[in-house]
């Protein structure tokens, strides 16, 4: 039994390099409210945001929220806005019928973010538990042990933690 010659020139394998775009999908028969659900989200996005930058600006501000307690808030606040603005305003742009779809690229980077942000935002919260423990157990040594100089290099390592836990699954793609 001899094969087909033509067989050979269907079956074959394209490798490409990276995925087609991702469509994005709203909830299914809910096409109709689309506006109406897009309304609440942005809303609380941007008082999400005028909250954070609020407090950002605040803690900034004032000499007297240097403390690290208020400093932890402050990188809370700052992860809690990365966070929204990474996944957000593609949420309100696939509700208002702007796009429909989203890269290979784009998604990989959104998931890269949307992870680093949720890890650090745990390290952050990490770090406050251990900052008010000090200050509750040990009070007249608080001022001592946790200086500006040590909430900078817990807060680069948590970072650096979060970037390097997230990166390496996301580097094998």
């Amino acid at each position: 039994m001899a094969m087909d010659p033509s067989l050979p020139a269907v079956n074959q394998t394209v490798l490409v390099s990276e995925p087609g775009p991702f469509v994005l999908m709203v909830v299914p028969g809910m096409d109709s409210l689309q506006v109406w659900l897009s309304l609440p989200m942005c809303l609380l996005y941007m008082a999400a945001l005028a909250g954070n930058v609020l407090l950002l600006g605040l803690v900034a501000a004032d000499k007297a929220l240097q403390a690290p307690m208020y400093q932890l808030l402050g990188l809370l606040e700052a992860a809690h806005s990365v966070l929204a603005t990474s996944t957000v305003p593609e949420a309100l742009a696939v509700l208002w019928g702007l796009s429909g779809e989203i890269s290979f690229g784009a998604c990989l980077t959104q998931l890269f973010v949307t992870h680093v942000a949720f890890t650090a935002e745990s390290s952050v919260l990490l770090t406050m538990a251990v900052d008010r423990y000090v200050a509750i157990h040990q009070p007249l040594r608080y001022g001592a042990l946790l200086t500006q100089r040590v909430v900078g290099i817990v807060v680069v390592a948590a970072v650096t933690r979060d970037a390097c836990i997230v990166a390496p699954p996301v580097a094998l793609l």
